[in-house]
């Protein structure tokens, strides 16, 4: 047995290292889901990557991704819906998407600092912020840093200290997934790619893109931003934040557990909680009406 699994392990290694790089075949029609174009600014001579679109007032809403998917990926489901009515902002953290690859250790308190550069270059002095898993980590610190650059915060799927449990196995998860990933980043991808197209979350005309999109990542990079959230812990200076503040909450959330994102609300002090029943970490993609719906509601309240 021990043979039959190293001689699989070794020809594996082998046909990733010498074969071809395959990918899945497309039964049909392909097309992007969202066809908005964007543009790079400059952020301590970083090149971070940007989309706006709508019209709304001239406080924009600002949309911050999470960890693995960019800005288009994370919110093409929603920002149709929100630009009928806001100013849609939509950057690219460092080492997603169309972003600059930065080598090095990250912090959440980078991503946050990045996005402000990104609205000082577009000439935003206040804007909404709406922050998605890693990307609510990053708008929590912008809140607190930067109370005057924040009208609303509105955070989903998120966490004050994501990784409360298990730690240990999960820094080790980390590196082990890395060190896959550094040979093949295939696995890691069809995973996902699997369940998004056979869920329906993702429709299967969108396939194309959604395998080159989840492709466009440097492994090592890539974890690093993970590792990012394993370190987050806002719990001592989260209850300072002033903003008028929104929760929403999946309640099947097997990424970032239901009751840290629950203790976050807690710890806010939030004015509103909206839990979507039966929702994963997924739901910003699965359920967008109900997310657009709630953040237009929240942000109707001072017009």
């Amino acid at each position: 047995m021990r043979r039959a699994i190293g001689g699989l392990g070794f020809g594996w290694v082998l046909w990733r290292l010498f074969g071809p790089e395959r990918q899945p075949s497309f039964d049909e029609p392909q097309e992007r889901p969202l066809n908005v174009p964007g543009r790079t600014v400059l952020v301590r001579e970083r090149e971070f990557f940007v989309r706006e679109t709508g019209s709304g007032s001239s406080i924009p809403l600002v949309l911050i991704h999470g960890w693995g998917f960019d800005g288009e990926m994370n919110y093409y489901r929603v920002m149709p819906g929100l630009a009928e009515r806001f100013r849609v902002v939509v950057p690219d953290h460092r080492n997603h998407g169309k972003s600059d690859r930065i080598r090095g250790t990250v912090d959440v308190e980078d991503l946050a600092d990045e996005i402000i550069g990104i609205l000082d270059e577009l000439g935003y002095a206040e804007a909404d912020v709406f922050g998605y898993s890693l990307g609510g980590m990053a708008a929590q610190v912008i809140a607190h840093r930067y109370p005057e650059r924040v009208r609303h915060l509105i955070l989903a799927g998120t966490a004050a200290f994501p990784v409360d449990r298990f730690r240990l196995p999960a820094v080790v998860g980390f590196w082990l997934a890395r060190a896959v990933a550094r040979l093949s980043k295939t696995e890691a991808v069809i995973l996902t790619y699997r369940f998004l197209l056979r869920s329906g979350i993702v429709e299967r005309r969108h396939a194309r893109w959604l395998w080159a999109a989840m492709l466009n990542r440097d492994p090592t990079l890539f974890y690093e931003s993970g590792k990012a959230a394993w370190r987050f812990d806002a719990r001592s200076w989260v209850g300072e934040i002033e903003a008028p503040t929104m929760l929403i909450i999946p309640t099947a959330d097997r990424i970032v557990p239901t009751r840290t994102q629950r203790e976050l609300a807690e710890l806010i002090d939030a004015d509103r909680v909206v839990e979507i029943d039966g929702a994963g970490h997924e739901s910003i993609l699965s359920r967008p009406d109900e997310y657009v719906a709630a953040i237009t509601s929240f942000l109707a309240e001072d017009d």
